[in-house]
């Protein structure tokens, strides 16, 4: 890996590197032998290999963990930690070094935790590694989390059903209001809150954006990073965002009264406001900013959508098989969908078959049965009723009937609509949806 001069803070991998990684690591096990070729070598080129391989195998985050006699390297894989290789503390310590260096972080504190970054540049692609040291009981854990911009998708390719579509569409297209997207990190907010800009951005319109940090540079709209230690968070950048003229903020996460309230009265005053909070669905989104301090008026008034959001791995094409469900799959699939929207038009059950993976799957899914993944949503719009409801200050469960019966799909029901559409399995939606989000959906 060399210092590229002409962009200051980014690294190039080396092309020998570049060549071998993609002539020979298709899947974890290449991976691992073309690690194995170069571990005792060069620590630089081990670590062009270890950051190309990952970035080859479209891997979100790797991480480094050192163990008492030697230390691991996973990768995170479609949602799902893997092992790759165990190596040497001589090796580690090297590895250690050399990212904490190019991560600009501090050699010589190994007792707390250190964030920091670096940028690659392969043919003329820029990909973000965010780095992250955590004092662990054999040394430093380190992980890095890869942005890269390919993962950016447009709204089109987020594999919406169509209902969702055409309501996420035309409330992004309205010229203010607040729509917030929730779910756990790793979820994919970032990338659909990017897939609303990029849907709505044109040379007509203003888009600033304030993000902790910011993981993907958007062309032709202005984003700025909070920088707390400099007295610079989300609250400060907000006030001179608004003072900017903006048409569309983008807020990267909501977490405090401050934050939220300049939010909302941006999202009254003409502007569309775009922003992530942390809550496990879309019912609970409001109970949240109440929690924060925000008057139920100010969501009420403000607050016009709110969408919650997973990601599940889908199988993978070529080794998956078709079968018929079992009786208490049957009866599952059949109890979730019954109270569906009669617009939603799906298979006749008891004709239906459904997605198995393959024990041990195949070389093209990493042997998981699963490749790739896509999100389940749950969206509810706040109308005159449910603005109404809100200023009554309901509990979570209350707002979630009531969205509901006015047509929200949950996510759960989404999650076995793709499992009669062939695109994952129950054991999938099971693992990723919470079984508190499960009981609600037939109350109705």
């Amino acid at each position: 890996m060399e210092e590229n001069k002409k962009l200051l803070g980014s690294v190039t991998i080396s092309p020998k590197i570049i060549g071998e990684v993609e002539k020979e690591v298709k899947d974890i096990a290449g991976f691992k032998k073309k690690i194995e070729e170069y571990v005792a070598g060069n620590i630089t080129e081990l670590l062009d290999v270890i950051l190309y391989g990952a970035i080859a195998l479209d891997v979100s985050d790797i991480h480094v963990e050192p163990q008492e006699k030697d230390a691991r390297l996973r990768i995170r894989l479609d949602g799902i930690l893997q092992d790759v290789i165990f190596f040497n503390q001589d090796s580690y310590h090297h590895l250690l070094s050399r990212l904490k260096l190019l991560s600009k972080l501090k050699l010589n504190i190994t007792d707390k935790p250190q964030d920091g970054r670096f940028t690659i540049e392969i043919s003329e692609s820029l990909i973000e590694i965010r780095t992250s040291s955590l004092p662990s009981e054999y040394g430093e854990s380190i992980v890095m989390r890869i942005l890269n911009p390919k993962n950016l998708i447009s709204l089109d390719d987020l594999g919406l059903r169509a209902d969702l579509y055409k309501t996420f569409q035309k409330e992004i297209e309205k010229p203010n209001g607040m729509i917030i997207v929730t779910g756990p990190t790793g979820s994919g907010k970032t990338t659909t809150l990017y897939a609303f800009l990029k849907k709505i951005q044109n040379s007509e319109i203003k888009i600033i954006t304030i993000e902790d940090p910011i993981e993907y540079h958007l062309k032709g709209i202005s984003q700025t990073q909070v920088a707390p230690e400099k007295g610079y968070d989300f609250s400060d950048g907000l006030r001179s965002i608004v003072r900017q003229d903006p048409d569309v903020i983008l807020v990267g996460e909501i977490r405090d009264l401050e934050t939220s309230k300049i939010a909302l009265q941006a999202a009254l005053t003409g502007h569309l406001v775009l922003s992530t909070l942390h809550t496990n669905d879309a019912a609970g989104t409001i109970p949240r900013l109440v929690d924060l301090g925000v008057e139920p008026s100010s969501i009420a008034s403000g607050l016009k959508m709110a969408v919650a959001q997973r990601l599940v791995r889908k199988v993978c094409k070529k080794c998956s098989t078709l079968e018929k469900p079992t009786a208490d799959e049957l009866s599952e699939i059949k109890k979730g969908l019954k109270a569906l929207p009669s617009s939603l038009k799906l298979p006749d059950l008891d004709e239906v078959k459904i997605a198995k993976v393959k024990e041990g799957g195949c070389a093209l899914c990493n042997f998981t049965g699963y490749k790739g993944r896509q999100g389940l949503f749950e969206a509810f719009l706040v109308d005159s009723e449910m603005e109404k409801f809100i200023l009554t200050n309901p509990p979570v469960s209350s707002i979630r009937e009531l969205a509901i019966k006015k047509g929200m799909v949950t996510m759960y029901q989404s999650g076995l609509i793709d499992v009669v559409l062939l695109k994952t399995t129950m054991e999938e939606v099971l693992r990723v949806v919470e079984e508190d989000e499960k009981k609600p959906d037939v109350a109705v």
